[in-house]
């Protein structure tokens, strides 16, 4: 009897305890949210993982915890408050500068909050009238611009040398390593802050763990693994190739909870292969922005989440900005990427901060040393005479109507003009006395002689300088924009095109003896074409090409020369070629070449024949009938622009809406895509040491007597 009520009295007790313990034990619920892992919401709240997944039985493992699921939390008596401190801390935080954005229709004050990464209440603070009125299409607001904030990494860190190996970016060995781009400069602060280059070879400074016997492997990304039945710490160990004591060291709650239970979550670590190659030439690369979530990033990388968890399996450890991310390299075909980078689509007229005032120092020959002003006729003609002063006036007066464009915007700019009168001495003389310290661009000079002098003072600054009719130089000029499409980049434009739509055409080649580089280019990529002979003097052997026109297949003929006459002529023959059969024309011809000169435009060159041919060319210009800035132009100047006043309209308002987004043209162009306006584009390709190229061209094509654009997507 006595030992059943002892046996009574233990169970009051323990059931006591339970009750007591149960009555103490708090509890809270926790939404989880987008980065956040079982290990983080863990630490937050100073409980074990497998505490929490012992409260959540329907939460098998720590993959299993996605954002917004309701997590209920043991807090052991004290309840752990989040306190506002990140939100405290922001809004302490000065804006470093602001961005101009006009309302558009359908817009709310919650999707800017997501546009520009910002808070509602760090809107209004900058938009005073937003307290007392609703937001309206057509409003002008400021929207505040904040540093980005770095988080330091919960782990000391040491470092070791690495040598930069081919084909490898500064984006490939973020990646590789695990840190962001921002890190990779940090520690490497003599790295060029202008250009993305890596020499082969090039010693890099780069963090790796730092602790116990971790160290030695190269292990920066952790996995998590669910403890099965009968498995000790031992067998763990082994599996993963690490000692004990590092299984204990990532997961302190096995000595907390007196060792190994089966169901517990263990971060281990997870080694990349020894052996895998990371370079531009299997992957291209994306760095992830602030506030961005898995689902938003699928969408706009165009991937599927279990992909790009297979590439990346860091993200498993949670989505942080400045993260390095790597994809396949066939999503260049439907991502923009430049050099290696797929690059976010920013809407520069809406990126302005108009607290940048850009200061632009245009360098044109005006050659007022040579003009006489007192005669208005021959005024005229010397304008007309003189070399480069028309050229000149153009470019001027289309930047003018582009510095009115973008006042409109609120955007002030300081010009200053000089005229060069395409003289070295005049040049040097001019910058000696004006200095370009503060500047934030040179535009011109038109002289390829003048530019390499304007380049090297202008890189005693670091100051870029935009060249607007050059496409190449003899110099190295690493700060200078060559704003022309070269030789082969057109070539290449209209090649690839042509080979993505060839099926089984007769492919001919008429090349005069100045055009044999583009007569081998096309042999390169399509060597079963024909190459017809050219006689003595230069003109085709009539008999010989005749012969080579099929009459199964359609002919597709290249013609490069820059003599009208036999253009005149190859384009005349190919024309009656394909007129009614009775008349003995049963062929089908078109016509291409890979460098369109001013030859095609000669008076004796037939516009009907060219469109009877769908005469087909790469082009650095597209004409446009009457937009925007053609109306301001006329309203302006009282006529029409010609070729070089757009292209000084579109190469300053480039430049500008460039300079108000970041005022470091070096800083914007590594993160802004291809650019076009009224004619031209601009897509720069970084070269490092000889300067930035353009790469933008069309595809254009006469019908009907128009030449239109070609759309090629």
């Amino acid at each position: 009897m006595k030992n059943q009520i002892l046996k009574y009295s233990c169970f009051v007790v323990v059931v006591l305890f339970s009750v007591l313990a149960i009555g103490q034990q708090k509890y809270i619920t926790h939404p989880v949210k987008e980065g956040e892992t079982l290990y983080s919401i863990a630490k937050r709240y100073r409980v074990t993982p497998y505490a929490i997944l012992q409260q959540n039985k329907e939460i098998k493992n720590s993959e299993e915890i996605k954002p917004n699921t309701i997590l209920v939390i043991p807090v052991g008596g004290v309840v752990v408050k989040e306190e506002p401190q990140d939100e405290v801390a922001e809004e302490q935080i000065e804006p470093i500068g602001f961005q101009r954005h006009r309302v558009r229709k359908k817009e709310t004050l919650f999707s800017l909050t997501q546009k520009y990464e910002v808070t509602e209440e760090q809107i209004k603070r900058y938009n005073t009238d937003l307290y007392s009125e609703q937001l309206k299409k057509g409003m002008v607001l400021q929207i505040p611009k904040y540093p980005e904030v770095l988080v330091e990494e919960e782990k000391d860190i040491e470092f070791e040398m690495y040598n930069v190996q081919p084909k490898e970016t500064r984006w490939s060995i973020a990646n590789k390593y695990g840190i962001t781009i921002d890190s990779l400069l940090f520690f490497n602060p003599d790295l060029p802050k202008n250009t993305s280059y890596l020499a082969v070879g090039q010693e890099l400074k780069l963090p790796r763990p730092k602790g116990d016997s971790l160290d030695e492997q190269k292990v920066v990304l952790y996995e998590s693994y669910t403890v099965p039945k009968a498995i000790g710490i031992f067998r763990i160990s082994q599996n993963y190739g690490i000692p004990v004591d590092s299984v204990i060291k990532l997961n302190p709650e096995i000595n907390e909870i007196g060792g190994l239970k089966e169901g517990m979550v263990l971060r281990l670590p997870k080694q990349k292969p020894q052996n895998e190659v990371v370079n531009t030439e299997n992957y291209i690369f994306y760095q992830v922005r602030p506030k961005q979530n898995i689902f938003r990033l699928t969408q706009n990388l165009k991937i599927s989440r279990d992909s790009l968890f297979a590439l990346n399996p860091e993200l498993e450890n949670g989505l942080k900005a400045g993260m390095v991310l790597k994809l396949p390299k066939n999503k260049i075909e439907v991502l923009e990427v430049k050099n290696s980078l797929v690059l976010d689509k920013i809407n520069l007229v809406d990126s302005i901060n108009i607290e940048n005032r850009p200061k632009v120092v245009f360098l044109l020959p005006f050659r007022l040393d040579r003009i006489d002003f007192k005669d208005s006729e021959r005024t005229e003609a010397q304008i007309k005479r003189l070399s480069g002063v028309k050229y000149a006036a153009g470019l001027y007066t289309g930047a003018l109507v582009a510095l009115d464009s973008i006042k409109k915007l609120g955007l002030s700019v300081d010009v200053e003009v000089y005229d060069t009168e395409r003289n070295l001495e005049t040049l040097k003389m001019t910058l000696s006395q004006n200095s370009l310290m503060g500047a934030d661009a040179v535009l011109g000079p038109i002289d390829p002689g003048l530019l390499g002098e304007v380049a090297v003072q202008a890189s005693n600054y670091n100051i870029p300088v935009i060249a607007p009719f050059a496409a190449k130089s003899d110099l190295s000029l690493s700060n200078v924009f060559f704003t022309v499409p070269d030789d082969e980049t057109m070539r290449q434009r209209i090649l690839s095109y042509v080979q993505k739509k060839r099926t089984n055409e007769n492919l001919i080649i008429i090349a005069d003896g100045k055009h044999q580089s583009a007569k081998d280019s096309i042999l390169s990529i399509f060597p079963m074409a024909r190459v017809a002979k050219m006689s003595e003097d230069g003109s085709l052997h009539l008999v010989d090409f005749q012969t080579m026109l099929s009459e199964q297949e359609e002919n597709w003929v290249f013609v490069e020369t820059n003599k009208p006459n036999l253009i005149t002529s190859v384009s005349s023959i190919l024309n009656a070629s394909i007129g009614p059969v009775e008349e003995g024309g049963d062929i089908k011809v078109r016509m291409f070449t890979t460098d369109y000169n001013s030859a095609f435009e000669g008076e004796s060159v037939s516009r009907p024949h060219l469109s009877n041919l769908q005469f087909m060319f790469p082009s650095s210009y597209r004409e446009q009938d009457n937009d925007s800035f053609v109306k301001d132009y006329k309203r302006k100047f009282g006529y029409a622009p010609d070729r070089f006043a757009v292209r000084g309209f579109d190469l300053t308002y480039d430049l500008l809406l460039k300079l108000a987004h970041k005022k470091n043209l070096f800083e914007t162009e590594r993160i802004i895509g291809r650019t076009e306006y009224s004619g031209y584009g601009f897509d720069y390709n970084n070269n490092w040491t000889s300067g930035f190229y353009n790469q933008a061209s069309y595809l254009m094509q006469y019908d009907e007597l128009r030449i239109k654009q070609i759309d090629t997507k």
